[in-house]
């Protein structure tokens, strides 16, 4: 009898261990399994596919064009980059999650691209004010015009920065609000939330998680770190108002091309001024301005973010119809399986 019981304890205490990591309903891991595991894929995929092509890939762009030959290695390691990080998130969503990659917010259509659009044209805009004011203001003083630093005609240095940004904004969106949110909604989703409830949470979790990606940036602070998160909330916006990355994809590529290399303004924390459209000096209080780090350490960075989210809503309103949580985020919908 009480050997029974010994085992029937140790049988129910198995059975809650092995919980904790499968959730038997849906027949996958967990989510914040689910999201540790593709964090690790989108990071080692990506630099396993750079360190064993990036060289090859490069000579063979500079053979064939080699007027590009300045910019090849860049664009061969972040064409890489972007290969292994798309393939690495899509393992993860077949395999892991067991869904279609679309439905972590890639579903194109007319509707996705003209979002997409409102994206880039939203990234220029709100970096141009942060521009305008900081020279109205005598923050900055615009030192030169299409400067490039080795020699290298404009028109191809440019090039670099422009493929740079576009890796970035696809692939750190991808994570940080397509896998990211999709995932820790369905997770959160239950007993203690509503689905709306569960994307908020998520939605501020992902944000948190965004800044603290950039912590190790140069130039760091740990009020950068804070406003990393508050940019978190502000790319995520888009997302959970509609479930598509159109306009956080959009809205990432050009704030920060333009915070860079057309504004001369550092990149969370990093200088992109070896090719820019307008070199300047930077001043002014680093309070407003972010000093070293950028716009997205100071208050005007902020204000910004603020304004872009409210532009956000009203597009959404007025091309969408509605504006409230896209619950469907927090739903599980399993793969469709394809026809025979």
């Amino acid at each position: 009898m009480a050997h029974g019981v010994i085992h029937a304890t140790t049988g129910l205490k198995m059975e809650r261990i092995a919980g904790l990591f499968w959730n038997r309903n849906e027949r996958r891991l967990r989510a914040g399994w689910r999201v540790v595991m593709q964090a690790l894929l989108w990071l080692f995929v990506p630099a396993l596919l750079s360190g064993l092509l990036g060289a090859p890939l490069g000579s063979l762009l500079s053979s064939l064009a080699p007027v590009l030959a300045p910019v090849s290695g860049r664009a061969a390691n972040f064409t890489l980059t972007l290969l292994g990080a798309l393939g690495g998130t899509w393992l993860a969503t077949r395999f892991l999650d067991r869904r279609d990659f679309r439905d972590l917010g890639l579903h194109f259509s007319r509707v996705w691209w003209i979002d997409f659009a409102f994206g880039l044209g939203l990234g220029a805009l709100l970096m141009t004010l942060i521009f305008a004011v900081e020279w109205l203001m005598g923050w900055i003083d615009v030192t030169g015009a299409f400067e490039v630093a080795d020699g290298t005609p404009f028109l191809v240095a440019i090039l670099g920065p422009v493929i740079v940004f576009i890796v970035v904004g696809i692939t750190e969106e991808l994570l940080a609000r397509g896998y990211e949110i999709k995932n820790l909604a369905e997770g959160f989703n239950g007993r203690f939330l509503t689905p709306a409830q569960a994307v908020v949470a998520a939605w501020l979790l992902s944000s948190v998680f965004f800044g603290l990606l950039h912590m190790f940036n140069p130039n760091a602070t740990w009020y950068s770190t804070l406003s990393l998160m508050v940019a978190g909330v502000f790319l995520g916006t888009g997302y959970v108002l509609t479930g598509s990355l159109a306009v956080p994809i959009g809205l990432h590529i050009t704030w920060n091309f333009f915070q860079g290399n057309v504004f001369g303004f550092p990149v969370s924390g990093n200088d992109f001024t070896t090719v820019t459209f307008i070199a300047i000096r930077q001043g002014g209080p680093d309070l407003w301005t972010g000093g070293p780090f950028g716009p997205e350490a100071g208050l005007l960075g902020i204000v910004a973010m603020v304004l872009g989210s409210l532009l956000t809503v009203v597009w959404i309103q007025r091309r969408h119809g509605d504006i409230r949580i896209d619950t469907a985020l927090a739903r599980y919908r399993p793969r469709r399986r394809s026809k025979q």
